[in-house]
């Protein structure tokens, strides 16, 4: 079974972790996956660490990590692989593989244009 863990920068906020929850179902909706979990690189318990650990408690084989960060500074190039490396260690008949972070995508840009047209 393949699980599929959303990582988020976190944030002190509260509602941040409602934000993520909601992203984590809609994916789900859309991918038709149903172990599919949020996590946090900071700020929160719900760490990356716990998110993987869920999912290998909840079944899954491999694990397919998307960090949901605009840019490729320090916490995608450096803390994330690192802090990978050594959750590898503690699961290592799992497969665990990170897609590239959101980035330059065309459909962010989208996402901006409309929020320029409701500004009015």
């Amino acid at each position: 079974m393949e699980g599929i863990l959303i990582l988020a920068h976190g944030s002190k906020r509260q509602e941040t972790e409602k934000i993520l929850d909601s992203l984590v179902e809609k994916v789900k909706s859309r991918t038709k996956e149903s172990l599919v979990y949020p996590a946090f690189l900071q700020f929160s318990e719900q760490d990356l660490e716990a998110g993987i650990d869920h999912l290998v408690k909840n079944g899954a084989k491999s694990i397919k990590i998307v960090p949901m960060f605009l840019f490729d500074g320090v916490h995608v190039t450096e803390d994330i692989p690192n802090e990978l490396k050594k959750i590898s260690e503690k699961h290592k008949d799992i497969e665990i593989r990170m897609s590239e972070h959101l980035g330059d995508d065309d459909r962010i840009a989208e996402i901006i244009v409309d929020r320029i047209r409701s500004i009015g």
